[in-house]
């Protein structure tokens, strides 16, 4: 018997929030532990409001709101408020009630504004990868490091120099330029968008881009990323951001793995300063490394690991969102970095034990 559409809508729903989710689906055991961090953050989030005063936002539900939008690469904020306004799976797991009203959108990005920063983004990252040493995920022995360029969002129109001289434009929003023959670098121009970005390329006859730089140390037992930086994009940041994440989490007699960017001999003298053997993808000729190193079995073990650092960059810049930062400003994408990172890091451990399949997630 063919059914009939009825036109009226029912006014009342006697179905809860909690059994529209499936009790299989990976986002309910994620959430006990996104729950679990954010549960831990209440001294640091009590520090940074006032006692009185209008509500905001509760920062628990803005976090939570922003995995949403890492996890599912949504691609701004005004489309994840209008997300949540109608997708009761992201209305559960933010936390809201299914009659509850949804924020607006500037309202929230105002509270991400003053809620979301580098220290509190590591605080979060920092919970994170403590949970995945309480599981004994992590490696304390072996390590690898490299880094990334994130596209700035500034175009190469707003590079001008810094004196204010340069060739006229023509009237209108997007005016012809015409940039031949000038040398245009970064100690005589800055981006007018951007300021914080840096005119790089990262190889030759690659194409120069204004750009940030983001670096990462991943521990070589299952790929979890360990610590996070971000700098100016620049020839000698790779390494410098390196051996900082070295001195802060590598113990003494650990190993390092890298490509052969890292083969100078500042890198390897640092390396060895802090107590760490560099086990970096030596040169065929002026290598910093010598037979005493490289003869064993543990540096080519390093060396094929650390290619796996680049499934933790390709997953920011394809699902987090960030081969090219929506974000003005060197701390703010240092704080989104932190926060994408720890969001790998949840998808990660819950693969690793069992709890869900990453396929899903």
């Amino acid at each position: 018997m063919r059914g009939q559409a009825s036109p009226q809508s029912a006014m009342f729903s006697y179905v809860s929030l909690e059994e529209r989710i499936p009790t299989s689906h990976p986002l309910r055991k994620l959430r006990l532990l996104v729950d679990s961090v954010l549960a831990s953050m209440d001294d640091e989030f009590d520090a940074i409001y006032a006692r009185v005063g209008r509500p905001s936002v509760p920062p628990e539900r803005l976090l939570k709101a922003l995995l949403l939008q890492i996890l599912f690469s949504i691609r701004s904020e005004r489309l994840l408020v209008e997300s949540l306004d109608y997708n009761l799976l992201y209305r559960w797991f933010v936390g809201l009630g299914i009659d509850d009203a949804i924020w607006d959108h500037s309202t929230f990005s105002q509270n991400r504004d003053r809620l979301f920063n580098e220290g509190l983004a590591r605080i979060f990252f920092e919970r994170v990868k403590a949970l995945a040493q309480w599981g004994k995920l992590t490696s304390s022995e072996h390590f690898s490091v490299d880094g990334t360029l994130i596209e700035a969002w500034a175009s190469h129109k707003s590079f001008k120099p810094k004196d204010g001289s340069g060739p006229p434009t023509g009237p209108g929003r997007n005016p012809e330029v015409d940039f031949k023959g000038q040398r245009r670098i970064n100690d005589t121009h800055a981006s007018s968008t951007d300021p914080d970005a840096q005119l790089f390329r990262k190889s030759h006859g690659a194409e120069a881009r204004l750009s940030h730089m983001s670096h990462v140390l991943m521990e070589n037992r299952n790929g979890l990323v360990v610590d996070v930086d971000t700098t100016p994009a620049n020839g000698t940041a790779e390494r410098e951001a390196a051996l900082r994440m070295i001195r802060r989490q590598c113990r003494r007699g650990a190993t390092v793995g890298a490509d052969k960017g890292y083969d100078t001999h500042d890198f390897v003298a640092g390396c060895r300063k802090a107590g760490v053997t560099p086990h970096v993808a030596a040169k065929r000729t002026g290598s910093a490394l010598d037979g005493r190193t490289t003869r064993h079995a543990g540096y080519k073990s390093s060396l094929k690991v650390r290619k796996r650092i680049e499934e933790a960059f390709g997953w920011l810049k394809t699902v987090g969102g960030l081969r090219k930062t929506k974000l003005i400003g060197r701390e703010k994408l240092a704080g989104q970095a932190l926060l994408c990172f720890a969001t790998y890091n949840l998808v990660r451990i819950g693969s690793l034990t069992g709890w869900w399949d990453a396929k899903h997630v």
